[in-house]
């Protein structure tokens, strides 16, 4: 696996980076463009990421329209805003209707068009709307956009009956991108841009992924998605590999572990090429850091002049110390994929148990290894353990919506409805009615929830409550379990959330916008726990330790800016599987 340097991907006028959060997308887009600018090409940046930091990466403003950066000739950059243009495109949506309906319909239809796949749209048309501007972008030789659209928003925008009055006039309610029949003046450029998307010769994918399992994993699922849609001009970069230099123990351990996950790149990924950076020992911030990126043997600073943020926060048994002493109550781990809220809700759990107190763990880890640890020792502590299928849950929910659907529907109709049921919110919302049934039967005990909803889910399934509607997109009744847990969840003497992020730009700011969803849903999270710290591991190797002094600005946001109370955990060098892992992460 070769090492990628930009020339490797830049045959095409457009690249389009994707990959979860964390994964370190962002950057290598933005030391991509950069290093194309320094080959004498005209580029432009553009993000579409509501959480984005391009701004941080440039350190410089940037603003929607293409805006030169400073010192560096030949590159420009954009950040457009796809929540102000869902916050518009809402608007637009909702406000004939102010006035002549009653408020708790109102709230509803605003909470419908306030999810992830409204914002996505948005992003979706404000990129639309850039690539038409022929004028605005005719000088670039290059067009790099941080952050692709999902094969999900695609294919519903592929599909005939978003573009009829059906949508404005079925019963079931919006779709999770809202009434598109709004946006049908744009039939055809959006048509035009997808057609853009699958040239080959104009546009390629660049998956970016972390060399572990799980990210791998999502990776081939996002790349196979849009593939089946005619995107099939890819590429993975796997970010972040990493290059002992010492025979520091959990250097040497790092090591073992990412080599074992990337030995199965090439039966994974046989058609397509791959690429992998190192794992570097700086922020990707500022021009000098960005130019440095595709460069071998970089001098660095790795000594922390000041001291340690992680110095003084406690670990997991700060959080147990806090639970312990209200004997019951629902406590739920938040955060994007990867950061770990399963193992740290496991973690917690264990905790309560071994105090005494009677536990029920719920989770949708779909790694069963975790729970199967856990139910064969459940009988210490009162320890009870389930595991939700998320595949079964949404597979059932949709069955019921499907079930509920007029006779008298098209194909396309019912196409349509079809799709939009492959929205993460029909996920959320199927997932959390399983929740809601374990929180229900569970009296005088502690039930921890892995993966809670996000404020915008509850918020929904208030709005759909209050004005007697369906839940999302079915004609049926909200469960009793659902009404009767929405009020525990706001209520801080029965409930505590715990935000879990990793000491980085990227997940530290989604954890950020997770929190102002769950305060509009008016949930305040009870603490943050910064998972996976070199720098609260104590490593001695070279680029280790230069990430531990990387971590320093994100540790001290955290606890100084967003967080009342913050927890900390090292890196851990083992998998954290069976009781005595677990153990460890709740010790002082």
């Amino acid at each position: 696996m070769k090492k990628l340097q930009p020339e490797y991907i830049s045959d095409t006028r457009h690249l389009f980076f994707t990959g979860k959060g964390g994964v370190g997308k962002t950057s290598t887009a933005c030391a991509t463009a950069v290093a194309l600018a320094d080959a004498g090409k005209q580029t432009l940046i553009v993000s579409t990421d509501p959480a984005s930091n391009l701004q941080d990466v440039f350190q410089t403003d940037i603003k929607s329209k293409p805006t030169p950066i400073p010192e560096i000739f030949n590159l420009s950059a954009a950040n457009l805003d796809p929540e102000e243009a869902a916050r518009q495109y809402r608007e637009k949506m909702v406000g004939p209707y102010r006035g002549r309906l009653p408020e708790a319909a109102i709230r509803n239809m605003e909470e419908q068009l306030s999810g992830a796949c409204t914002v996505e749209i948005a992003a979706f048309d404000e990129f639309t709307n850039l690539l038409a501007d022929k004028e605005a972008t005719k000088e670039f030789d290059h067009i790099i956009f941080d952050t692709a659209p999902t094969g999900h928003t695609l294919r519903l925008l592929q599909l005939p009956t978003a573009w009829k009055s059906f949508l404005e006039e079925s019963t079931h309610g919006a779709s999770c991108l809202g009434p598109l029949s709004e946006l049908a003046e744009k039939k055809f450029l959006y048509e035009q841009t997808v057609e853009a998307l699958s040239d080959p010769s104009a546009t390629r994918l660049v998956l970016v992924a972390r060399p572990d399992q799980s990210s791998l994993k999502e990776a081939k699922r996002a790349g196979n998605e849009l593939a089946d849609i005619g995107i099939k001009n890819q590429t993975l970069v796997v970010n972040g590999v990493f290059e002992r230099q010492s025979v520091d123990r959990l250097a040497e351990k790092l090591e073992e572990v990412q080599q074992t996950s990337l030995a199965a790149i090439p039966d994974e990924w046989p058609q397509i090429p791959v690429y992998h950076l190192p794992l570097v020992p700086f922020n990707l911030t500022g021009i000098e850091a960005l130019r440095n990126f595709f460069l071998s043997n970089v001098t660095f600073e790795h000594v922390l002049t000041e001291q340690k943020a992680s110095h003084d926060l406690p670990s997991v048994k700060a959080i147990i110390d806090d639970l312990e002493p209200k004997g019951q109550g629902v406590f739920m781990t938040m955060g994007k994929g990867g950061v770990g809220k399963t193992t740290m809700a496991a973690a917690v759990a264990l905790g309560l148990a071994e105090r005494g107190l009677h536990v029920h763990l719920t989770t949708t880890d779909p790694a069963a290894h975790l729970t199967d640890v856990l139910n064969n020792e459940e009988g210490k502590g009162s320890l009870q353990v389930s595991r939700i299928d998320p595949h079964a849950e949404v597979e059932a929910y949709k069955k019921k919506v499907l079930a509920n659907v007029s006779e008298d529907l098209s194909e396309d109709e019912l196409d349509y409805i079809k799709e939009d049921l492959e929205s993460p919110c029909t996920e959320e919302i199927a997932v959390f009615q399983a929740f809601a049934e374990v929180v229900d039967k569970a009296n005088d005990a502690f039930v921890i929830i892995d993966t809670a909803p996000t404020g915008h889910t509850l918020l929904l399934l208030d709005a759909a409550h209050s004005y007697q509607r369906e839940v999302e997109r079915t004609a049926g009744e909200i469960p009793a379990s659902v009404k009767n847990l929405l009020p525990r969840l706001r209520d801080p003497a029965q409930t505590s959330v715990a935000l879990v992020t990793l000491p980085e730009a990227t997940p530290v700011f989604e954890a950020q916008r997770l929190q102002k969803d769950l305060r509009r849903a008016s949930i305040e999270p009870s603490w943050w726990l910064i998972n996976q710290s070199f720098q609260a591991a104590e490593t001695k190797d070279p680029t280790l330790n230069g990430r531990a002094v990387a971590e320093q600005q994100w540790i001290e946001k955290v606890k100084n800016e967003l967080s009342n109370r913050t927890a900390i955990v090292p890196w851990q060098p083992d998998k954290v599987i069976g009781t005595a892992k677990l153990q460890q992460l709740i010790a002082d």
